[in-house]
This record gives structure tokens, sequence and C-alpha cells, in this order.
């Protein structure tokens, strides 16, 4: 499957990291996901509900990055998969999940965990 649909940098507060500084005072996430799927039904229909609804798929991302903090950027990563894959019409997601104000205690410009999920 060559289609795709992204949502790049979507940004939320939330509160996960292992440190209990993040846990108390929380930072900003940024979220990119590019989902697989079949373009052709919605294009040919011009009907949204042949395809992804990226504005109501933003605010389920943004409400689980809210909710429920974890320790790893790689348990936040695998809940946001599982919404992405959640809608039928998805057949693989690819989220990354960006913590540009991890307390790493050296220069940086960007930590990020990439993961892709598939539908089986």
């Amino acid at each position: 499957m060559s289609d795709r649909i992204e949502l790049r940098g979507l940004r939320v507060r939330g509160r996960h990291g292992v440190l209990p500084a993040e846990r108390e005072l929380g930072q900003e996430f940024v979220v990119d996901v590019s989902l697989a799927l079949d373009t052709r039904p919605a294009a040919a229909t011009d009907d949204l509900s042949r395809t992804v609804d990226y504005g109501t798929l933003a605010g389920r991302l943004v409400a689980a990055v809210q909710e429920d903090p974890v320790d790893l950027l790689e348990t936040l990563a695998e809940r946001l998969a599982g919404i992405c894959l959640a809608d039928p019409v998805v057949t693989e997601a690819e989220v990354t999940v960006h913590k540009p104000s991890a307390p790493v205690p050296h220069p940086f410009t960007d930590v990020a965990v990439r993961i892709t999920r598939s539908r089986p």
C-alpha cells in the first residue's frame, strides 16, 4: 500500500518519564503519525467516512498523551499506534514520539522513539 495520511508535529503536554520532576512538572511531547491505507474509496466517493478523519484522530492522540503517565516513550508510542490502528481503514501506523526537553545532560536537538505497527 503506497497511500499515506500523515499528521506531523502534534504538540501535547504530558507527564511521562522516569524522573519525579517529569511527572510533577510535565513537558511538551511532539507526535508524528504516518498511516497506510487505501485512499481510493474515499477519493472516488468524496466521503470522509471512508478515510481517516485526522481532526478526530488528533483529538484521540492528544487525550492519550495527556492521560495515564508512563515511564517510557516506547510505551507511549505503542499506545498511540493502537489508537491509529483502531480505525478499520488503517493497515499500518508509523508513530514517532519526540521528547525535545528530555533530561539529557548534554546538548542535543531531539530524543525520539519511532515504531511501526501493522494490522495482523
